[in-house]
């Protein structure tokens, strides 16, 4: 049996692909025996399309303003083209929602990007009905319940570290898993070129359809500008349409980012009201908490789904990240939990890495059996929460209204929830 050429493969460079080639890098004999593959393709069926609509990448929030009143950039807008998965990721216009407990992990990887808008206060409320409750950072002794990151930002940090880590980085357009057998994975890519790799992990794409939910949503992404901003107040406000967040912009202190999820054919009227209109549509779905808002960019809109594996690990491949499961994204808990699967896979790896020759399927089982609780949960919550406020049933929204002044006034009850958003269930 010849050697293979790399003990694990990654294919995908995204956040969650890196993160775990630097947690991986911390427990080889050599790094360089680690393949981080730029230009996988997605993993699972692609989410449908439409002229001027996306799939949505993972947990997407909003285009970053450009300087003073220049027009904005965005990831995906009708009538006009997303940023081509090839492209280069400094190029990449998108903003993040990073919980604390991702800080803390990219902090611990050297890797946390400068220029990142806290988040210390998360308003949640229900449009139309009593009861809102806020979660504050000072109920978890926290520096803070997360942050706001350019994209860009993010994964220049992230490639700072592998390239200085010595993780061997290739470009293969078209890259993926051609073969397995008991001793190891070939990977092919778009040139008929090929390798092998004791373990291959899939971490970008879309979840399998094993599991699969259309919630006949789409969402509408903005930047806007408020007349009143609150220093590091983030909000979610659930309306009949869908879920509606406004979170803090690492562009300015007075910017923030909008997702306002709604049917496909208001998402479409929305995307094209002129900037004054949609403003005002806003406002009336939000309410003047931050004062008046003023759109700065055109809209950009993505289709919303469910999308998930069941089974995580098959022979030597294994799926982390928008690979294993596509979230909607409320919340903003989708790169989170992707995050949360590389730091349990790494750990997992770590024994294996050390005498790679063998197999590694009690590894792999233990990936399995220690995130099994975590994704679901995760995914259940994000499945729940938007659909549970948008029946339209009186009685239901009502009882969503006391759930939410329960959380508010009983910190006991509120504790659970908001632990699992800050840094998911550990095990």
């Amino acid at each position: 049996m010849s050697k293979p050429d790399f003990s694990i493969a990654i294919l995908g460079a995204g956040p969650v692909g890196c993160a775990l080639a630097l947690m991986l890098a911390r427990h080889a004999a050599d790094p360089a025996d680690i393949l981080l593959v730029r230009g996988a393709p997605p993993a699972g069926r692609a989410a449908p399309s439409a002229p001027g609509i996306t799939p949505p990448p993972a947990s997407v929030i909003a285009p970053i303003p450009a300087p003073a009143t220049a027009p904005l950039a965005a990831p995906a807008v009708p009538a006009l083209p997303a940023r081509p998965r090839a492209a280069a990721p400094e190029a990449d216009v998108r903003v993040l929602a990073m919980n604390h407990g991702s800080r803390v992990l990219l902090e611990s990887l050297g890797a946390w990007p400068r220029g990142t808008a806290s988040i210390h206060t998360i308003h949640v409320s229900q449009r139309g009905r009593l009861g809102r409750t806020l979660i504050r950072d000072t109920d978890f002794d926290v520096p803070q319940l997360g942050a706001v990151t350019a994209y860009a930002a993010l994964h220049a940090a992230l490639m700072r570290q592998v390239e200085q880590a010595g993780i061997t980085v290739r470009a293969l357009p078209g890259a993926r898993l051609a073969a397995q057998d008991a001793d190891g994975v070939t990977l092919a890519d778009a040139d008929g070129d090929s390798l092998r790799c004791g373990v291959a992990v899939q971490s970008d794409g879309a979840g399998a359809d094993d599991i699969r939910r259309e919630y006949g949503q789409h969402a509408v992404l903005a930047t806007v500008r408020a007349a009143l901003p609150r220093d590091g107040w983030a909000f979610e406000r659930f309306t009949r349409e869908g879920p509606l967040a406004l979170l803090p912009h690492p562009a300015a202190p007075d910017t923030y980012a909008v997702v306002w999820c709604c049917a496909p054919e208001r998402a479409q009227a929305l995307a094209a009201l002129d900037q004054a209109a949609f403003s005002t549509a806003l406002l009336e779905a939000f309410g003047d908490r931050l004062g008046m808002l003023a759109c700065l960019a055109p809209r950009h809109v993505f289709p919303l789904f469910l999308s998930a594996r069941r089974a995580l690990v098959h022979g030597r491949t294994v799926a982390v990240g928008n690979a294993a499961q596509t979230l909607h994204p409320v919340a903003g808990q989708g790169l989170n939990l992707g995050l949360r699967d590389a730091a349990r896979l790494a750990q997992s790896l770590a024994s294996w890495l050390g005498r790679p020759a063998g197999a590694p399927t009690e590894a792999l089982a233990a990936y399995t059996r220690a995130r099994r609780g975590d994704r679901w949960l995760t995914a259940g919550l994000t499945d729940l929460m938007p659909r549970a406020f948008a029946t339209g049933l009186a009685p239901l929204e009502h009882a969503g209204g006391l759930a939410l002044l329960g959380l508010d006034l009983l910190q006991p009850l509120r504790a659970p929830l908001a632990r699992h958003l800050l840094q998911g269930l550990r095990a």
